[in-house]
């Protein structure tokens, strides 16, 4: 699917995943990370990911997390919903992770490779007064720690340009450059269109920018 249509339930889905995790964390009294193990279970967080009506628009967060524990065959009676919500560093949590799913077209569980919720609920000091594209760039700057740059990051570090002007000089969009240097989308499996277009601009060979796995 497209980044247009997601952007379309963008902030549905960005309240809803916050109201869901503010519900099973504070409500449910749950672990976060065993309620994030529960939503990529079965296809919610895909389909919640491609941005389906139902999961993003078509329930309430608190819904939507009923939904994901009674599908794990946990019995409780659940509780009511607290009255508010957009406070809680949970909520943050929830929130911030669905922008961040969205911008980067990275799978939540591709995300929960390199950090837990835990530890992203723990970055709601200072971060949940910053803008959404500053907690973008703390999450790549973890992922860039632990995985190595991808060959077209370096060669494109080396050539001067940066992501935009690369996207510029080459006619690739900036979200499909920023998705293979993220490894969003693997670069192995690029049109060869692409392929050609960033080698002509970075002046190698198509096989320079190819990773080996």
């Amino acid at each position: 699917m497209t980044r247009a249509y997601n952007e379309c339930y963008l902030n549905d889905a960005m309240r809803n995943l916050g109201e869901a995790f503010n519900y099973a964390v504070n409500c449910c009294q749950m672990d976060p990370d065993e309620f994030m193990a529960l939503f990529l279970t079965g296809s919610t967080a895909d389909l919640f990911g491609y941005g389906v009506p139902q999961f993003v628009c078509g329930m309430s967060g608190t819904e939507l997390a009923i939904r994901v524990i009674g599908q794990s065959g946990l019995h409780r009676n659940f509780p009511e919903p607290a009255d508010t919500y957009e406070r809680s560093p949970e909520y943050w949590g929830g929130w911030v992770l669905a922008y961040y799913q969205w911008f980067t077209g990275r799978s939540f569980r591709d995300i929960m490779k390199f950090i837990s919720m835990k530890e992203l609920i723990g970055m709601y000091h200072p971060l949940h007064e910053a803008g959404e594209d500053k907690f973008v760039e703390t999450i790549n700057a973890v992922i860039e720690r632990t995985h190595p740059s991808t060959k077209l990051q370096t060669l494109r570090r080396a050539a001067g340009y940066s992501q935009k002007s690369l996207s510029a000089k080459s006619g690739v969009s900036l979200r499909m450059i920023q998705q293979y240097e993220q490894r969003a989308k693997d670069i192995n499996k690029a049109s060869a269109t692409h392929l050609a277009a960033l080698a002509r601009a970075l002046g190698c060979n198509m096989e320079n920018l190819m990773e080996c796995y």
